[in-house]
């Protein structure tokens, strides 16, 4: 078992135990339309959704002195090993379930130190 699968065992096994702090959610990202050589559309843009469990927190202080900040943005947490592939600052999270339910957008986001997790910056859509 690596790091990532770890962290997001025990994570989700707390989590199982005591109603959070991971919570069903997925990423949510827009899918652009590919054009052919003509400008034709050959293939539709749309939705795509990535399911993951995510943790809303309080904002840390480097969030809060970052470019951006507003009062009402929150820290979030995606487990590494419940998401497939990567995330970035043009897709939104919508936790499905728990006390912070609703769709967050993705304002900064990095990798922690240990690779268990995105770390970022959210703001409630």
């Amino acid at each position: 078992m690596n790091l990532p699968a770890a962290f997001a065992e025990i994570g989700l096994g707390f989590s199982s135990l005591i109603g959070g702090p991971y919570w069903p959610a997925r990423v949510i990202e827009q899918i652009a339309p590919v054009y052919g050589d003509g400008g034709s559309i050959v293939m539709p843009g749309g939705v795509s959704y990535r399911a993951c469990q995510a943790q809303i927190d309080t904002a840390t202080q480097r969030m809060r002195e970052a470019e951006g900040y507003v009062e009402t943005d929150a820290a979030f947490t995606v487990l590494t090993d419940t998401l497939e592939g990567t995330l970035n600052t043009e897709a939104r999270i919508q936790i499905t379930d728990g006390p912070h339910a609703g769709i967050w957008s993705v304002e900064l986001i990095e990798r922690d130190t240990a690779a268990a997790g995105w770390v970022g910056r959210g703001r409630r859509a």
